[in-house]
């Protein structure tokens, strides 16, 4: 009889996820108002309670806490939607019921409606309950008509938003004075996921004729009008402008896209990653750009699972996924019940850099944000997704 090892057990990545899911939904999700049927996520802990309703409560991280709860939400109906299959136990809600009732609770907070002044806020909704709703055709769920509605109105926002200004490009703002990638790139993968691929491809021909850096394959910031009539660029380079850009090319399909879209993940692995050696993406600290690698890795995810794209290019894709939320993982540290983070249902912290440890990054005593929290869940399901994926092919 063979009495040998039989090797390292397979990394549990869902397991992973729930227990992300877990600890942002507890630490940071909460009723709006104490009001039935609603969900918003506090943007800090510890919060200031009723206080906090009078300081930014940050639409579109909201927005991309309701993606990560359709991210568990799919992983619950793949194991049978049941209420042993909820990622917080069969005595609490499902995670499409959550993320349901945080698009009642954006709504409530946003003053009766989803429309504000920025396009990418709204686009970033606008995909997120695309997905939910999605999820909600595939479990029979109550609120398909009120994403339809909210699919429709924001479609109109993106369609005024996206001018011939500049030629071409979607605004950032209501204030009409600067084209960008964080809003072109989301509303063209809006527009290629509901039937408008031709309004998608000019988006990103604009991109690609204005912003994009041939020298390093990336995607610049933006294109900024000045009062004088000329246009000023904004040269920075994001994490999460490469994200939107990359699932549009990938939903749009066709030879060129997805060569586009090869080019865009090899441009990613050499000029994005914080530990090459690794596979580790750069982060970009806490504040908004706590939530850009995370929102990298969802459509790193896709390509990963694409097999229209070559193998190496899967591979790579893969590997960036598995290795930041490997970082993610390894670095997280429990809550101590001395904690005042324990007193608001915290009990596991991840690091806002997956090269740091959080016991560095958010040492004992210090305020937590909600985007950095929701970066890594991403990741993690992002990694979670990649492994099924890997199973299923």
């Amino acid at each position: 009889m063979d009495d040998s090892p039989a090797g390292p057990l397979p990394i549990d990545w869902p397991g992973r996820a729930d227990e992300a899911a877990r600890a942002v939904t507890s630490l940071f999700g909460q009723r709006l108002l104490f009001l039935p049927g609603t969900h918003l996520g506090a943007v800090v802990q510890p919060s200031g309670g009723l206080s906090s309703l009078f300081r930014p409560w940050h639409y579109w991280w909201q927005a991309h806490y309701v993606d990560c709860l359709v991210d568990a939400g799919n992983r619950e109906l793949a194991k049978g939607a049941t209420p042993a299959s909820r990622f917080a136990g069969p005595g609490s809600p499902s995670a499409g019921r959550l993320a349901s009732q945080l698009v009642n609770g954006i709504r409530l907070r946003n003053f009766l409606t989803y429309v504000n002044s920025y396009y990418d806020d709204m686009a970033w909704l606008a995909l997120a309950t695309l997905r939910l709703e999605k999820l909600a055709e595939e479990t029979r769920k109550r609120g398909r008509r009120r994403n339809a509605r909210l699919r429709r109105t924001l479609a109109r926002q993106f369609d005024s938003a996206s001018t011939d200004h500049l030629g071409g490009g979607t605004f950032w703002s209501k204030k009409r004075d600067f084209k960008n990638t964080p809003a072109t790139a989301p509303v063209a993968l809006f527009y290629a996921r509901t039937g408008e691929p031709a309004k998608a491809r000019a988006l990103l021909d604009w991109l690609d004729a204005r912003l994009f850096d041939p020298s390093q394959g990336l995607y610049l910031d933006g294109l900024r009008l000045t009062g004088s009539g000329e246009f000023l660029l904004e040269n920075a380079i994001y994490s999460y402008n490469q994200g939107p850009v990359l699932g549009a090319l990938l939903e749009l399909g066709g030879e060129a896209s997805l060569a586009r879209a090869a080019t865009l993940v090899e441009a990613i692995a050499r000029n994005l990653t914080a530990q090459a050696a690794n596979q580790i993406l750069h982060c970009h600290g806490t504040g908004d750009g706590g939530l850009f690698t995370g929102i990298l890795c969802r459509y790193l995810a896709l390509a990963a699972a694409d097999a229209r794209l070559p193998d190496r290019v899967r591979g790579t894709a893969a590997g960036l996924v598995m290795g930041t939320a490997d970082a993610f993982w390894s670095g997280r540290r429990e809550v101590s019940p001395a904690e005042p983070l324990s007193r608001h249902g915290g009990k596991l912290l991840f690091s806002s850099l997956p090269q740091e440890p959080a016991n560095a990054t958010y040492p004992a005593g210090a305020a937590v944000e909600l985007s950095t929290q929701l970066q890594a869940w991403m990741a993690l399901e992002a990694a979670a997704a990649v492994q099924q994926w890997g199973k299923t092919n």
